[in-house]
Formats: structure tokens, C-alpha cells, sequence
């Protein structure tokens, strides 16, 4: 299940609603239709839909552990998107990378 408002899967359980841990965002329970999931959508830091084949600018500095930095403004080579946390697979700066979509925007 996923929140309506930022797609995020950390779904807190009431018995009369749904909040997103997230963003905060409540819904009642009758809203959630009983579909099987359909395709997964993945926005990037500015609500940008992204596809298998974008390429992506990082946003931020984001430490690798250790002494290593992806620097912000680095250019991702054509991404692909999977399930989890971490949504989107890529190489920056020649290291094969998982990111979450809040840190990056389409190029």
C-alpha cells in the first residue's frame, strides 16, 4: 500500500484510517481500493515523473560512507528503476549507485 499523496510505503494502521509516517497524510480505510497495485510511479525532488532511461542530476551532497561524496549537480548515467527504499539504480562518477528520488532531479 502506498500513500496517495507521496507514494511512500510507511503506512501507519488505525482502525478507522491511514497516515503516511512520512508525510503525515490521513485517509479513511473505505478509500483504499481492494485493486491489485498497479505500476509503481517515481517522482523525483520536484514531482517530475521518472522513467527506465532518464538521467538524473543529484540535488545534494550525499555521503557514501567513509570519505566519499557524490557531489551535488553530478549527472547519473540513464537510470533504472526498481522496488524498495531506494528506487532508482544508476552510476554517478563512475560508481554504481542505489538513490532515493527526494535527492535527485531530471536532467
Amino acid at each position: 500500500m502506498t500513500c496517495p499523496m507521496c507514494e511512500m510505503t510507511e503506512i501507519l494502521d488505525s482502525p478507522e484510517k491511514w497516515e503516511c509516517a512520512t508525510c503525515g497524510h490521513e485517509w479513511p480505510r473505505e478509500a483504499q481500493p481492494d485493486q491489485p497495485e498497479s505500476a509503481r510511479v517515481v517522482r523525483d525532488a520536484h514531482g517530475t515523473v521518472l522513467a527506465d532511461g532518464d538521467c538524473v542530476i543529484l540535488i545534494k551532497d550525499l555521503k557514501l560512507g567513509g570519505t566519499q561524496v557524490l557531489k551535488g549537480g553530478s549527472k547519473s548515467k540513464p537510470i533504472r528503476l526498481g522496488e524498495g527504499d531506494h528506487e532508482i539504480s544508476c552510476k554517478v562518477d563512475g560508481i554504481a549507485v542505489g538513490l532515493k528520488a527526494c535527492f535527485v532531479k531530471k536532467a
